[in-house]
């Protein structure tokens, strides 16, 4: 039985788990809560398989993204005008992102999301969380070498609860600030860094392991949100959803076809090959969680191996034209409709400015309430109002980190074309038959 099932290639076992989750999800709410109100049974093991398969992921977070920036910068030493690669990248995560979000801008002024909605305001409350511009710059000092953040909560009974995080910014940081004095150090840190690649393989192996239980974890985590929400929330909210989606749409199918056939691109050898990591990513809601395999088909693409590895890493903690362009536009626009608050010039371009520059504040992980609150708070609008929006967004969330995770391999790709280091007979042979199946991405020492 087990050896059929590895015949199945991976992509169909995601697809089967989408289908298979939404059956179960609409099972699991037509029966209802038990007496008491809880969730029945059939919910409760959704939620179990989707919370599971989403704390594997973020587990391998820290060692992840520690190693793998290290080994990026490592591995920008063997290339020529590596600080014009890094500049370019930037540049052209930026313009993607400005792209993105003057679409959800002329959406939300043309679909009216905030007018045209059921849910009231009743539903409106504060976020556990809120991003502002100084939390921000301050939050990107380590607190220590891990980044890693306690809070303690206290229920109703009085009994208190701590609990541990982690600030993938900092990571970031505390990453970056390693791999540079590893390079400053020469020699001396040759051991380092072939220790740094070692552990980079043994995560990424773990990592896979993990991802090939995508197929179940989008059982559940497909399933648990229609049984959670049904159609009710997205009812409610219908014109705000269809505008995300519709943003999301152009983009991923307007916007980058676009820009790879300017740069004299196949759209349709790019989107065979990175269809696997854009579906894990619509499953998993996490563009950490899918790096490796971003960063696979990226390198299958005929990017450079020693470029797909700083760009692509790079791209999952700060790329987002999902959640920090066109979700946050679109938000906030919804926001100010609802409590009839009239947005200016300004204010528009204050939303462009925030999400060109603060996409970062996303971190890669799953949701986007710290951009939003972000996004909100410099215009001065209620944070609120973000409680009205949390009953769609892990369903928003799967295709918002989809376009993520797209845009994460399309800038490296144009990148890669305009500097002329784009491997073009690779990208000309690459197939979706490539990438069906995931396999470890082998690291340069």
């Amino acid at each position: 039985m087990l050896a059929r099932l590895k015949q199945v290639p991976f992509y169909a076992q995601v697809l089967a788990g989408l289908v298979l989750g939404v059956v179960l999800g609409l099972v699991a709410r037509e029966t209802g809560p038990v007496a008491d109100g809880s969730p029945n049974w059939l919910t409760s093991t959704l939620a179990t398989l989707g919370g599971s398969f989403v704390s594997l992921l973020r587990t391998l977070v820290v060692p992840l993204v520690i190693t793998a920036i290290i080994a990026s910068i490592a591995n920008l030493r063997g290339v020529a005008g590596a600080a014009r690669l890094a500049g370019q990248t930037l540049l052209w995560f930026a313009i993607t992102a400005l792209i993105a979000v003057s679409i959800g801008i002329a959406l939300g002024l043309l679909l009216q999301p905030g007018d045209h909605t059921s849910v009231t305001r009743d539903a409106a409350a504060e976020p556990g969380a809120v991003g502002d511009w100084w939390a921000f710059l301050t939050g990107l000092i380590p607190s220590n070498v891990l980044g890693l953040q306690a809070s303690t909560t206290i229920d109703d009974t009085g009994a208190a609860s701590t609990s541990l995080s982690f600030n993938v910014l900092q990571l970031l940081v505390i990453a970056i600030a390693l791999g540079i004095a590893a390079l400053k150090a020469g020699d001396a840190a040759t051991s380092f860094l072939a220790f740094n690649a070692s552990a980079l393989a043994i995560v990424q192996k773990v990592l896979w392991w993990v991802i090939r239980l995508a197929p179940i974890g989008t059982v559940g985590l497909l399933g648990n949100a229609v049984a959670s929400y049904g159609w009710d929330a997205i009812g409610s909210l219908g014109v705000f959803t269809a505008a995300i989606y519709a943003g999301l749409a152009l983009v991923l199918f307007v916007v980058y076809p676009v820009l790879l056939r300017l740069h004299g691109l196949s759209v349709r050898r790019w989107f065979a090959t990175t269809w696997p990591a854009i579906q894990l990513a619509f499953v998993s809601r996490s563009s950490l969680g899918t790096l490796p395999v971003t960063e696979q088909v990226t390198e299958r693409l005929g990017v450079p191996r020693s470029y797909a590895s700083f760009a692509v890493p790079l791209g999952a903690t700060t790329k987002m034209d999902g959640c920090a362009a066109i979700y946050p536009a679109l938000s906030a626009i919804f926001v100010a409709q609802f409590f009839g608050i009239t947005l200016g010039v300004p204010d528009y371009l204050l939303i462009v400015l925030v999400s060109v520059l603060g996409s970062a504040a996303t971190a890669g992980t799953t949701g986007a309430t710290v951009m939003l609150t972000l996004t909100l708070s410099t215009l001065g609008l209620p944070l609120a109002g973000v409680g009205l929006l949390l009953a769609v967004d892990p369903i928003l969330d799967m295709g918002r980190t989809a376009v993520n995770v797209a845009g994460q391999a399309l800038v490296p790709t144009i990148v890669a074309k305009r500097e002329r280091i784009l491997d073009e007979e690779r990208y000309a042979s690459a197939s979706v038959g490539a990438t069906a199946r995931p396999e470890p991405v082998p690291v340069a020492a």
